[in-house]
């Protein structure tokens, strides 16, 4: 790696999650205040009292789901580990590196990481979204929020000579990091009494088909994910895909897990070991509606045998992956697969900016 006196602030977004059962309802009014979730004619005028009813009303029925693991969500614990972890390897192979978390829709929120990242006089920055797959939902989300407040805050502080900020794109066809999700399904898959009869299930955050409509990369992103790992991995098992946690009437992507199990159920599938696909910390969508409620569900269906591989979380191997993103996005990295990992790079921006209309 090359090493650099600058110091690098990387600021690592996330979702968030309440971290108590009180927490939730603000959480959700939060999540449905975003423009970037709810977005329709005169939205500004009817955004907020739509975001309390739906924000009320879903957070009882979702209560339970964050009981099940404890009163509130692990993501922020786990992120932060992520960050502190991807701070001392980077500081390890030569990079002044200070790391911070954004999270979206509860703390510690964007505008708490730009007041850390100015307090530590970064020289640059490097924005790494951990949204392995991109979406306008999400990394979109993040990245507008970002770029709202920071401008802001270069104006109050009256701050001269704005640090360079490098941006760390969709990484789902990193090597590294498929590497770090092939060492989950192999420790899953090592748990059944016969690993290659287990049928691989993939399940994804649904997202509305209305944004898929409009351009937005996810699905596909999703699915050559998938396409990459049974590639890679080179399992003989039988696998497929399918889409959770929908919320309102609307078309989402399909099939949902639910449906799913049915359809395993009904062709008398018995063993399965699902693959969380979009996400990479274990939170409420992992251990609460995968391993707790899908696991229930399955086995009342007559799945005998059910295992959820664990989420990438601070695992080494995923932390180097990070890291070496980072690398990349400054410059840094000096290795033998450099052109390599700039195409795939390329290749990502091409497809956003197909997206985006740009």
């Amino acid at each position: 790696m090359l090493k650099t006196t600058r110091r690098v602030g990387v600021v690592l977004f996330q979702l968030g999650g309440p971290d108590t059962l009180a927490a939730i309802e603000p959480f959700l009014y939060n999540l449905f205040c975003d423009p970037d979730i709810i977005d329709f004619p005169f939205a500004r005028i009817g955004r907020k009292p739509l975001a309390k009813l739906i924000s009320t009303t879903r957070a009882r029925k979702v209560q339970h789901h964050y009981a099940t693991i404890g009163g509130g969500s692990p993501i922020r614990c786990f992120t932060e580990r992520q960050a502190l972890a991807l701070e001392t390897e980077l500081t390890k192979q030569g990079l002044d590196a200070r790391c911070f978390v954004a999270m979206r829709y509860w703390h510690p929120f964007t505008s708490e990481a730009i007041a850390q990242l100015r307090a530590a006089q970064c020289d640059e920055v490097v924005l790494l979204p951990l949204y392995p797959q991109y979406s306008s939902t999400t990394t979109g989300s993040s990245l507008n929020e970002w770029q709202r407040l920071f401008r802001a805050d270069l104006l109050v502080h009256a701050v001269h000579g704005d640090p360079a900020v490098h941006n760390v794109v969709p990484f789902y066809r990193h090597p590294m990091y498929l590497d770090a999700v092939i060492e989950k399904i192999r420790e899953a898959l090592a748990r059944f009494e016969r690993p290659k009869q287990a049928e691989i299930i993939f399940s994804a955050h649904s997202v509305p088909m209305s944004v898929i409509a409009k351009g937005d990369p996810y699905q596909r992103q999703i699915e050559e994910t998938v396409r990459l790992l049974m590639e890679r991995g080179g399992w003989p098992n039988r696998h497929r895909l399918c889409y959770q946690s929908k919320v309102g009437a609307s078309r989402w992507l399909q099939p949902s897990l639910h449906r799913t199990l049915h359809d395993l159920a009904d062709e008398k599938v018995r063993e399965v070991c699902i693959v969380p696909v979009a996400f990479v910390s274990d939170h409420v969508e992992t251990l609460g509606e995968i391993n707790h409620e899908a696991r229930e569900e399955a086995l009342r269906l007559g799945i005998t045998h059910f295992e959820m591989t664990a989420g990438l979380n601070d695992s080494p191997k995923f932390i180097s992956a990070l890291a070496q993103l980072v690398w990349e996005a400054v410059g840094g990295a000096i290795h033998s697969r450099t052109a390599v990992h700039a195409n795939e790079r390329q290749l990502v921006m091409e497809e956003l900016m197909t997206a985006s209309g740009d």
